[in-house]
C-alpha cells in the first residue's frame, strides 16, 4: 500500500464477481500499459478530461472517440468496471485514454494546477444515509480540487438521477464558491449534455421511472 493510499480512507467495492478469462488478461497486460503516469500523458499541447467513477466505462470510450485530439483520465476503483472499460479500448482501438484503477484523490496529486478543460462527474454514489453524506464525491474538499485543477472556464459536469444528491450538488458547489452554474432556463438542468451517450445504467433508471438531472459548472477565471 502507498503512502496515498494509506492517507485516504476509500468507501464501496472494489471488486464483485469473478473476472472472465478475457477481462482477467486485460487487467494483467493491458491496464499496466495504459496506467495514468503524468510524465508520459500530461501534455501541455493537448486538451486533457477527467472522468471520475466512469463504471463501465460507456461515455469515457464515446468521448474519446468523439475527440481523438483530446487526452482522457478515467478513474475507477472497481475492478469489474475497469475490466470493461479495457475491453472496449481494446475492441475500439482507443489510443488516448489513461487508467487510475483507484481512489481519483491520488489522480489530484498528480496533476498541476489547471491541467484540465473538463471534469466528469456521472452518477456518482449518492450514499443517501445522513451519517454517509461525507462519503460523496461533491465535498467541499473535492470541490476545491475541481477548482485547482479546472482551466479558467473548464468545465465540471454532473449528472445523477438522485433528486436529493441534484440539491445537495447545486448547495455545495454554491457553497465552495469559483463556479457558475451555466443553466438559462427551468429545462436546461433536465436536458442531457450536447455530445451525451445513454449508459446501461441510465437506461435503467429510465425504465424504473427515475428522471434524470444535468448539471454543468463553469470554472470562474
Amino acid at each position: 500500500m502507498s503512502d496515498t493510499e494509506r492517507r485516504f480512507q476509500y468507501y464501496g467495492r472494489r471488486k464483485g464477481k469473478a473476472l472472465r478469462p478475457h477481462h482477467a488478461r486485460l487487467i494483467a497486460e493491458l491496464l499496466p500499459q495504459l496506467q495514468f503516469d503524468p510524465a508520459k500523458f500530461v501534455s501541455p499541447s493537448q486538451p486533457l478530461r477527467l472522468e471520475i467513477g466512469f463504471g463501465g466505462g460507456e461515455h469515457l470510450a464515446h468521448q474519446a472517440l468523439l475527440h481523438p485530439d483530446t487526452q482522457f483520465i478515467g478513474a475507477e476503483p472497481f475492478v469489474n468496471g475497469v475490466a470493461k472499460l479495457l475491453a472496449l479500448i481494446e475492441a475500439k482501438k482507443i489510443g488516448n485514454i489513461a487508467v487510475h484503477a483507484g481512489d481519483v484523490r491520488e489522480v489530484f496529486e498528480l496533476l498541476p494546477d489547471g491541467a484540465l478543460e473538463c471534469i466528469y462527474v456521472l452518477y456518482p454514489d449518492p450514499w443517501p444515509k445522513a451519517r454517509h453524506l461525507r462519503r460523496r464525491m461533491i465535498s467541499q474538499d473535492n470541490l476545491r480540487q475541481f477548482h485547482r485543477l479546472l482551466k479558467p472556464g473548464g468545465l465540471l459536469l454532473f449528472a445523477s438521477d438522485i433528486e436529493h444528491y441534484v440539491q445537495w450538488t447545486l448547495f455545495e458547489t454554491r457553497k465552495a464558491g469559483g463556479f457558475t452554474w451555466t443553466a438559462e432556463s427551468a429545462s436546461d438542468w433536465r436536458t442531457p449534455f450536447s455530445d451525451w451517450i445513454v449508459t446501461r445504467y441510465e437506461a435503467k433508471a429510465k425504465r424504473e421511472g427515475r428522471v434524470s438531472s444535468y448539471l454543468t459548472f463553469r470554472r470562474d477565471s
